[in-house]
């Protein structure tokens, strides 16, 4: 049986857990997922728990891609993934706004090779205005956002015992929305 994305590429730039969420939404889809990461790798390769060194986060998310470790700051290394990135038919990056165009491999660059290109840019306070620079992680938008406070309420948690959403909610949500964009686009 064939699967609805085979024959399809995607680059995914992402790291931690919007971005991989989404490239690996698309792979258990069919497409073909070729993550980039820098030599010291995705930070959630670091992460807890581990089992004979290889952390159960980063599997979870990562599993069935195809890795290619580069150095984006090494003098050839950007050509290379120009290249790769002009056969892609999605790319996927959860970068702060801008972070990819210190290297030539923003939208508005690849498309200029490859027009047709699907480039989705996931970040948590959006590409223009005055909060598009900030970091996001999930504990600090569902914060904001009341999500915390609603649950303390809802499961009457005294100060002392609060916790986040240790499912990381808004991290999922915001990577599945991104794939439901791209098959969209598709």
């Amino acid at each position: 049986m064939s699967l609805p994305l085979e024959g399809t590429r995607v680059v995914d730039f992402s790291r931690v857990l919007a971005g991989p969420h989404c490239a690996k939404t698309l792979l258990d889809l069919g497409a073909e997922v070729i993550k980039i990461e820098p030599p010291a790798g995705d930070l959630s390769r670091k992460a807890f728990p581990k089992v004979a060194g290889m952390s159960g986060y980063y599997a979870q998310q990562n599993a069935g891609k195809r890795n290619i470790s580069i150095d984006l700051n090494v003098p050839g290394a950007r050509d290379a993934i120009a290249r790769l990135c002009d056969t892609a038919d999605v790319i996927v990056e959860n970068f702060r706004p801008g972070a990819l165009a210190a290297f030539g491999l923003d939208y508005e660059a690849v498309s200029v090779t490859n027009p047709r290109v699907v480039y989705a840019s996931i970040s948590g306070y959006g590409q223009h205005g005055p909060w598009r620079s900030r970091m996001a992680y999930a504990p600090t938008v569902q914060a904001e956002t009341g999500i915390t406070a609603t649950t303390i309420e809802h499961f009457r948690r005294s100060p002392d015992q609060l916790r986040s959403d240790s499912l990381s909610h808004a991290d999922v949500y915001s990577g599945l929305h991104a794939a439901i964009a791209i098959l969209a686009c598709l």
